[in-house]
């Protein structure tokens, strides 16, 4: 049985227009998790260990102004474009888009004022919260109409979020959740004692602006190859890696299909990704600097968390042999990404 509550959660700024945020509360036997009626951002996951102790998983703020100021995305939904777009630019139809640049020479997840930063429509579900927005046409540079939901639902020890998304123009479009998780807890201060495969047999290297660079490389016999569990710590040190920050190109199909495992061996959380969507961004917090004060007045240093922000593939719209990010008039954008929680 999951239960859905609803409560107030703060105003937005006056010059924001004021208006209430709303705070859904989604809890089973085993998940406990707290959306945001802004940027449906997840505030709190909180996960059992193996003795059946609650630890909340996810970094984030208590209070919503944490949320309306500057903060790398912490638990939001990102768009209409997840990742980075090269120059911020793109040709379609014969026309150039230019969007805002945020991200060094680049836009990145949605641009100035994305879909993270907007207030979304609650919709209560028996068993969660579905979200709708209209993000109108030339908002942020994007072309079209776009309706988009956003819908969570808790079942059991598992976490769905849903992406549907129609448009009157074809546009680009790829949605994520950019949650940070801690499986030791928010918190805590690195993540080198957690143990992370992918199901992924390629990856996509970057230029120095972290903009793919159009090869599409074997993980065999490199530091991204995570088919078999690695311990993070070790691994990047074995490597020289500071840290993850990659696209790992997924098996394709419209299925569902597990693509990813952590596991933390202290508290025996685990958690695993599975997705219909064709890329995976492993991200290990690298910017993270300590100086944002989170939830309980913790600080988050670099490498405290990190994110499997399941995507296409970033830059795609310019990148003809990448899967294609453009929705047509009449079609359906629809991915589904589910986490489950468990204890090893």
């Amino acid at each position: 049985m999951t239960t859905v509550r609803r409560e107030a959660f703060g105003r937005m700024p006056p010059e924001e227009g004021g208006e209430e945020v709303e705070k859904f509360v989604l809890q089973s036997d085993s998940v406990r998790v707290e959306i945001l009626s802004f940027g449906c951002i997840i505030t709190t996951l909180e996960t059992k260990d193996r003795d059946g102790q609650f630890s909340d998983v996810v970094l984030g703020f208590d209070t919503l102004e944490g949320y309306t100021r500057k903060h790398p995305f912490f638990g939001a939904v990102v768009g209409r474009v997840a990742n980075r777009i090269a120059n911020g630019r793109f040709n379609l139809d014969g026309k150039e888009y230019q969007l805002f640049i945020n991200n060094g020479p680049n836009s990145l997840h949605g641009g100035a004022k994305g879909f993270d930063k907007v207030l979304w429509s609650p919709q209560v579900l028996p068993n969660g919260v579905r979200f709708f927005r209209l993000s109108p046409d030339g908002e942020e540079g994007y072309p079209g109409d776009l309706k988009v939901w956003v819908t969570y639902t808790l079942s059991g020890r598992e976490l769905a979020i849903n992406y549907q998304a129609q448009t009157s123009k074809t546009t680009p479009i790829s949605l994520t959740n950019h949650a940070y998780f801690n499986l030791a807890g928010q918190g805590s201060q690195d993540i080198y004692d957690h143990e992370i495969s992918i199901e992924a047999d390629s990856y996509l290297p970057v230029d120095d602006t972290k903009i793919p660079t159009g090869e599409v490389a074997a993980v065999q016999g490199t530091g991204f190859d995570l088919r078999q569990p690695v311990e993070l710590g070790k691994h990047l040190q074995k490597f020289h890696l500071d840290g993850f920050d990659h696209n790992f190109c997924l098996h394709e199909g419209q299925d569902r299909r597990l693509v990813a495992r952590v596991l933390h061996p202290p508290t025996g959380r685990t958690m695993e990704v599975h997705t219909t969507q064709p890329g995976i961004q492993f991200y290990t917090g690298n910017n993270l600097d300590g100086s944002l004060k989170g939830k309980g007045a913790a600080t988050y240093p670099k490498h405290s968390a990190f994110c499997l922000e399941t995507q296409n593939w970033p830059d795609a719209v310019n990148k003809p042999h990448f899967p294609s990010v453009l929705l047509h008039p009449g079609e359906e954008y629809n991915h589904t990404t589910w986490l489950v929680f468990n204890t090893a």
